[in-house]
């Protein structure tokens, strides 16, 4: 039989569930609002700790406000827009803050705050569209399911990217390839690329202009999501560093890259994604920066295979799941005297940071809500050698 109780949330912890007790053990509540009174249904449970959703609001938070979307809570996508904004950025930085203190161990952590979007709707340039071919729905995966939530409007998507969902939805179901079942998508100043490409919707390529530096690319390619903030994150991350020598580690297409070749002597960018690498080495040349070389490798093989001399700055942006162990020490190895970590994962970032603090001390960090209206949250972390 399943369990049905009554909790008053007390915070949301990162990962965006809110914390509840009940009877001695810890509740995960989805969804939730800090200060909501609610009775929750245990979905599952591990050991002590009981994953549950709401089944009503018996009084809501102070703070909660209605969701505008009307797939809220169905749609895995967004889960803080039962938030104000202003408390989805409070909510981050705290995540941020939590992380560092219990996963990282870190003391005296630099005050800091969460910029936000100018644009907390319709910013989203790059999705990934779920496809069911067998129910024809076309959408995102259904919150903790796999089956696809059939979404006809989605309030994050940049308008050009909304009304491209629009054609995808309208196309025969007999033009769709046999045994598809996602469909990546990007947008940039001049139109809208998929990947893989059918009927009229082809893998084109793009560009977009950020800080004065033109960057190409694809949906073959990684990207960041939301376009108003990578200047912004690039200010930050780079601050005032100059020097001879600079590793640019997961560097994509160049974000960081180019920028960085402007200031260093020497630049030598790693990424593991051929499509990415490609277009990285091809902003380069369009921009005339001799100075850079991209590899095509994963950054722990670069550093197992490579002996490059001495740098004086390493930048890293890795994915979700953080740095390899064996990146961690090729840092450590090479000893720069500055470090700018960007994360999109403050859970992995804090523990790739307890490995670096020792050898260095965190300078500043600064929060970009680079996905309004998720728990997600992008973090740049600088660090300079003891």
């Amino acid at each position: 039989m399943t369990e049905r109780f009554e909790v008053e949330v007390e915070r949301i912890l990162p990962g965006g569930m809110g914390l509840a007790h009940a009877g001695g053990k810890t509740v995960f509540v989805s969804l939730a609002a800090p200060g909501d009174r609610v009775r929750v249904r245990v979905d599952r449970r591990q050991g002590d700790v009981l994953f549950a959703s709401i089944e009503e609001i018996l009084t809501p938070s102070p703070v909660r406000v209605e969701p505008p979307c009307p797939y809220f809570g169905r749609c895995g996508g967004c889960d803080f827009q039962q938030l104000p904004y202003e408390v989805q950025l409070a909510t981050k930085a705290d995540m941020i803050r939590d992380c560092l203190r219990r996963i990282g161990r870190l003391e005296n952590i630099p005050d800091f705050v969460v910029t936000g979007s100018p644009d907390n709707w319709r910013y989203r340039m790059r999705a990934t569209w779920q496809i069911d071919q067998e129910e024809r729905t076309i959408g995102y995966y259904e919150r903790g399911s796999r089956r696809v939530c059939d979404v006809a409007d989605c309030a994050v998507l940049l308008p050009e990217l909304q009304e491209k969902l629009e054609q995808v939805r309208a196309t025969e179901w007999n033009r769709f390839p046999r045994g598809l079942k996602h469909l990546d998508v990007v947008a940039g100043e001049n139109g809208v690329s998929f990947a893989p490409p059918f009927a009229e919707f082809d893998t084109r390529e793009l560009m977009l202009t950020i800080r004065g530096e033109v960057y190409n690319y694809n949906a073959e390619a990684f990207f960041q999501i939301n376009p108003s903030l990578l200047g912004p994150l690039i200010d930050f991350a780079l601050g005032d560093a100059s020097g001879e020598t600079v590793l640019d580690l997961y560097c994509g297409v160049g974000l960081f890259t180019l920028p960085l070749s402007r200031r260093f002597k020497k630049v030598i960018g790693v990424e593991a994604n051929s499509s990415a690498a490609r277009f990285a080495r091809r902003n380069l040349q369009r921009a005339g920066l001799t100075n850079a070389r991209v590899i095509t490798a994963t950054v722990t093989d670069w550093f197992r295979s490579d002996g490059t001399g001495p740098v004086d700055f390493i930048l890293l942006d890795p994915p979700r799941a953080g740095a390899e162990s064996a990146v961690i020490k090729g840092i450590l190895d090479l000893g720069p005297a500055e470090i700018s970590y960007v994360s999109c994962d403050p859970a992995t970032l804090a523990r790739d940071l307890k490995k670096l603090v020792g050898s260095y001390t965190i300078t500043s960090i600064r929060g970009f809500d680079l996905f309004p209206q998720t728990h997600h949250v992008e973090t740049v972390v600088r660090l300079r050698k003891q």
